[in-house]
């Protein structure tokens, strides 16, 4: 299958998010293996989670992409709520693992150990991180691809709960009180909780078709534009999204009297117009129900 450029862009960055994953995943594992800190697992177990959402990124991206057949008259898109929803609990499950191993390091007791070389480690996997994490949204947002920007919004989740944990580290050295180490593991897996659900939330909301404020004020935009220019009425306007795809349906009143072939070269404008309101990456559908006005 021939890729278009934005296809090419997206296959290139997941395949740098895959990459950067397991360097992060080797540094935060050595740290932790130097130090024996619960949040330094905390942000190692995350890497875990990050390369595991990527894997399945990969399929979901390849699939996304497949044209329609018999069996998918709308194509494969769907496949990115899936993926966004899957790299969520994936999340969820690694949050409340990391919250148990917290709460048994407090009871049973701490041990660290090498916590200066620990922390300057997952310092530098912070920053890489911030990076990536800039990088992946910035071009899922570009190319409308919830895959890439969920994989982003991870990234930079893990992210800011390295930064945290470098935090809670320093903390410790600086007191010498080592329960600061799960303490900073307990917040850092909450934060980690928040979005995991957050992700999870927005992948049931396009697999049931949650309207999308953007599109609608879009699309009315343009209807009530040539509804005041025109005196042509809609109603029953639908739409919905899924990936780069959109699919807009409603019913236009038009005169009575009005020819079949003048009806439909009206349809046809007021159909182009619409898809101009969005960008070139997006592929507008669009199906006119030609409807006869009252008067």
């Amino acid at each position: 299958m021939n890729l278009s450029k934005t296809q090419t862009g997206q296959f290139f960055a997941i395949r740098v998010s895959f990459a950067a994953g397991i360097i992060m995943l080797f540094l935060k594992w050595f740290a932790f293996s130097l130090t024996g800190s619960v949040a330094i697992f905390s942000d190692a177990a995350e890497s875990v989670v990050h390369i595991v959402g990527v894997a399945f990124a990969v399929f979901s991206l390849w699939l996304s992409i497949q044209p329609a057949d018999k069996n998918h008259l709308y194509g494969h898109e769907k496949i990115n709520f899936f993926s966004a929803g899957f790299e969520g609990l994936l999340i969820v499950l690694a949050a409340a693992y990391i919250i148990y191993l917290s709460v048994s390091r407090l009871i049973n007791g701490v041990v660290l150990a090498n916590l200066d070389k620990g922390t300057w480690l997952i310092l530098g996997a912070s920053i890489l991180n911030l990076f990536l994490g800039l990088y992946l949204v910035r071009k899922g947002k570009k190319a409308q691809s919830i895959i890439l920007i969920a994989n982003g919004k991870h990234v930079l989740t893990d992210s800011w709960t390295s930064f945290g944990v470098v935090a809670g580290l320093c903390l410790t050295l600086l007191t010498g009180w080592l329960p600061f180490d799960p303490i900073v593991a307990i917040l850092a897996a909450c934060n980690i909780l928040w979005t995991g659900s957050k992700l999870i939330k927005d992948s049931v909301g396009g697999l049931m078709d949650s309207d999308d404020p953007e599109i609608g004020l879009a699309i009315n935009t343009v209807l009530e534009a040539q509804k005041a220019k025109t005196g042509y009425t809609y109603h029953k306007l639908r739409y919905r999204k899924s990936g780069n795809s959109i699919w807009v349906e409603f019913h236009l009143l038009l005169p009575k009297k009005i020819s079949l072939e003048t009806a439909h070269d009206i349809a046809t404008k007021l159909e182009l117009l619409i898809k101009a309101a969005f960008d070139s990456n997006s592929i507008v559908t669009i199906t006119t129900h030609l409807e006869p006005a009252e008067n």
